[in-house]
């Protein structure tokens, strides 16, 4: 689709499980030409996690549509020339393979930059990897739940017995966008300067940054915000209040008028808005437990959708607390015809446009590929015969 933004870019990708193929995902999804490079026989670890989606798994359907896929013993010397001519066609190299693995590989900015001035090398990495200022940790392995636990987001998440991980790889997450970003700038920046850059992504520091809110909370030795499960920890009422069919509805209040209204015409008690104990949210936050009893006592004569009507009539924000089906079925979703198809190995799956995009045809929203797919056609395409291309498999190079 020669319309979109990243036509006519190419980005070389080592990567595996889901900073990385997120971030080359929404790079594909504006354009970019993706070419995937995965260990002969088994790929990207990522395929492996699970079979939800009819075969394939769910993480791997997710983050790698619109890429094609090129299966690559890095660690052969044979590889070594293809990897040369891959880099050398592209404008982005992303990895996020093991520390110190893509500069064993000749793969550094520093050993590339003087051959291609104008690539773009994206490392994305647990704990960061600057030679100028390594760290005791820039050696560990790190994973999204490990980064959740480090970054200090597991000791504002879950109960106030027990903490709980994201349901969904939030470090992974935060890395993937800051790598897309900081790509995007420097594309940007290539435009004016002609040359590429180094970009150095850690998931600790992508983790850090979203978890700045509770860290000025507990600034200068503060109190941090307490684990308050579904709840808000630092403002209330926010959060699931049952009501009397066993349901829960999901509240948020955020200023001092709509605690006044809530009060009259939600609850049907007016006068608790002029309770010392709950006349600001610092109050109403100290002495929670207080209010949330006297809430889940005005609700348990009503049904959830008697409260969440009176709360609407109230323009109250409030929301349902769905489940992954009512996601697929969600009425917004649909009536914004956010859902569109991408084909896979195991036929046609639906996919989310990406936020943003208004109708499909500003996407790009490409198969999912098999494993090695596309691996002859881009070796062709770097000048080998198909008598090469046989060695090289014979070999089990690719």
């Amino acid at each position: 689709m020669s319309n979109l933004p990243l036509s006519g870019i190419t980005v070389v990708t080592l990567e595996h499980a889901i900073a990385a193929p997120f971030c080359t995902r929404q790079l594909a999804d504006l354009g970019a030409r993706v070419i995937k490079v995965e260990r002969p026989g088994s790929g990207d670890f990522a395929r492996a996690y699970d079979e939800r989606v009819r075969g394939l798994a769910s993480h791997f359907v997710w983050t790698n549509r619109s890429k094609e896929s090129i299966t690559l013993d890095v660690k052969k010397p044979q590889a070594e020339r293809i990897l040369d001519e891959l880099v050398a066609r592209a404008d982005v190299l992303v990895q996020n393979l093991a520390p110190g693995a893509a500069s064993r590989l000749g793969l550094s900015y520093e050993a590339l930059s003087a051959r291609h001035p104008r690539l773009i090398v994206c490392d994305i990495s647990g704990y960061g990897d600057d030679p100028q200022a390594p760290g005791p940790f820039r050696d560990k392995k790190a994973y999204d739940l490990l980064i959740q636990s480090e970054s200090g987001f597991l000791s504002v998440t879950g109960s106030p017995e027990e903490p709980a991980k994201a349901g969904c790889s939030i470090a992974d997450i935060a890395a993937g966008m800051y790598a897309y970003s900081n790509i995007l700038a420097a594309l940007l920046e290539r435009g004016r300067t002609g040359r590429g850059k180094r970009i150095d992504i850690s998931m600790l520091e992508s983790m850090v940054e979203w978890m700045s809110f509770p860290l000025y909370y507990a600034f200068d030795g503060a109190k941090p915000p307490v684990r308050a499960g579904a709840a808000h920890a630092t403002i209330y009422p926010y959060g699931p209040f049952p009501a009397g069919d066993g349901k829960s509805v999901m509240l948020g209040l955020q200023n001092e008028r709509e605690w006044v209204v809530f009060c009259d015409r939600v609850l049907l008690q007016p006068e608790l808005a002029k309770d010392e104990r709950f006349s600001s949210n610092t109050r109403r936050v100290a002495n929670r437990q207080v209010l949330r009893s006297l809430i889940v006592d005005a609700f348990a004569a009503l049904t959830a959708e008697e409260v969440a009507q009176r709360v609407e009539e109230a323009q109250i924000a409030n929301a349902r607390i769905n489940d992954m089906h009512d996601v697929w079925n969600h009425g917004q979703l649909q009536a914004r015809s956010r859902w569109t198809e991408v084909d896979t190995p195991a036929g046609a799956v639906p996919a989310l446009l990406p936020p943003g995009a208004r109708t499909p045809q500003e996407v790009r929203m490409d198969a999912v590929p098999g494993l090695g797919q596309h691996t002859d056609a881009i070796l062709a395409e770097l000048g080998f015969r198909s008598d090469d291309i046989r060695e090289l498999r014979d070999k089990q190079v690719i």
